[in-house]
Order: structure tokens, then C-alpha cells, then sequence
């Protein structure tokens, strides 16, 4: 592996955030803030594969905005259900592998089988795996991980709650975004993110672009990684 790739983060998770700013900045309806974030969410897809990034996590929707005004989660269901019938053939033939992370039980039919829908069609793609976390919440998923060791019958251990967690299918994250000049996690892979590193942008997410993308990952490549142990400890010689 070469120094610049072991600089690269693996896993990048995003929360998005700032759709509905962006657009009050511009006396337009908060549909329309989130109609762009699919623009720059697709813009980020084609950056990550580009650049050899091998997950994205992105935080879509979350259990708590289900206490937003009706007519936006309705708008955002219709808003869904479009992108799912506009993107998702071209994220196929880019390679690109769909997984949608959340509590499916509460969503209308149609939205539910067109995700699996989505899931299914780009099964068998290796390029990027492309985690869309929608009705989901880092607590909800922790419980339901509990909930699902507890009724198996088997010891509820770190090792255990991680593989019956949602996103036991990939690698924790490398690197957790979050846009809109927030700091916060906001119930987001609160398992996961652990031993992430934080950068968080000013740029809303309409506004978030490649040139954006590129400085968190510069960022996340000029710090130490640790997890617990010393600088003198990581910066050691590795033995042959």
C-alpha cells in the first residue's frame, strides 16, 4: 500500500446538513434546499469513487425528522421516491452498491420495496458501497442490535452488539463530516464513530463540492490516529 492510500479514508460518513437554510438564503421553499442536496449528494458519490474511497455513509433522513412539518416529510417521501427512480441506474452501472440503513417498518410500501428494489439491482457491485441512513437513528440501532442478540439468546458483548448493529457490513468510519457549521453528532453511528475523526464545514450542503470533499480529507490525513495508544507507540518502527 502507498503512504498517500494509507492517508485515504476508507469509510467517509456525512451528515448533510443545511438543505433547508440554503434555500430560506434564497426566499425558496425548503423542498427545493433538499431537491439540491440529491445534486451534491450525487456529486459526492462520483468524488468518493473517483478517489479510491471504498464506503460512504450518508445521513438521509433520521427518526427524528419524522417531527418535522408534514408537508416536508411528505414532500421528502415524493422527493425519495424520484431520486429513486433518476439515480439509482447510474449508480449501478457506476459500480456503485446500495444499502438503505434504518427502521423500514414505519415507510409506505411503495418507498420500502423501492428500496430493496435499489438494494438488489446493485448487489453485486464492488466500487463503492453506498450507505443511505433513512428513518435511522444511532440509539435506535444500538437497541434493535440489543433487542436482537436478547431474543437469540446470546451474551450481549462489544464484539456481539457490533455484528448485529445495522452497519456490520462495513468498516467503522475513517472520517465523519458534518456541513452547515453544526458540531454535532445528532444521533448518528453513535457505535461507529468511536474512533472516527470530526471535521465539520461551514458550507451547507447544497454548497458542499468536491473542492470541499478534498479538504476534509486532506484534513483527516495531517492528524495521528491513535486509538489509545502513544505517539511514540504509532510512530515506532513496524518490525519486517
Amino acid at each position: 500500500m502507498t503512504e498517500s492510500a494509507k492517508l485515504l479514508p476508507q469509510h467517509i460518513a456525512i451528515v448533510m446538513d443545511g438543505n433547508g437554510r440554503w434555500a430560506r438564503q434564497r426566499f425558496l421553499p425548503r423542498l427545493a434546499g433538499h431537491s439540491q442536496g440529491v445534486d451534491s449528494l450525487r456529486r459526492c458519490v462520483r468524488a468518493c469513487v473517483a478517489r479510491g474511497i471504498g464506503v460512504l455513509t450518508v445521513f438521509a433522513f433520521s427518526s427524528e425528522n419524522w417531527n418535522r412539518p408534514a408537508e416536508e416529510v411528505s414532500g421528502l417521501m415524493n422527493l425519495l421516491a424520484k431520486a429513486l427512480g433518476r439515480e439509482v441506474p447510474q449508480l449501478n452501472q457506476d459500480g456503485v452498491r446500495l444499502h438503505f440503513v434504518g427502521e423500514k417498518a414505519g415507510l409506505a410500501d411503495s418507498v420500502r420495496q423501492g428500496l430493496e428494489q435499489a438494494e438488489r439491482l446493485t448487489a453485486g457491485n464492488q466500487r463503492l458501497v453506498l450507505n443511505v441512513c433513512f428513518n435511522y437513528g444511532g440509539r435506535w440501532d444500538i437497541a434493535q442490535a440489543a433487542a436482537r442478540l436478547a431474543a437469540q439468546g446470546q451474551p450481549i458483548t462489544e464484539a456481539s452488539l457490533h455484528a448485529a448493529t445495522a452497519l456490520a457490513h462495513v468498516p467503522d468510519p475513517d472520517l465523519v463530516i458534518r456541513t452547515g457549521g453544526e458540531m454535532r453528532i445528532s444521533n448518528f453511528l453513535l457505535w461507529q464513530a468511536a474512533y472516527s475523526e470530526f471535521v465539520f464545514s461551514e458550507r451547507l450542503w447544497p454548497d458542499f463540492d468536491e473542492a470541499a470533499l478534498d479538504q476534509a480529507i486532506a484534513s483527516y490525513a495531517g492528524r495521528e490516529r491513535r486509538f489509545g495508544r502513544t505517539s511514540e507507540q504509532i510512530q515506532a518502527p513496524q518490525p519486517a
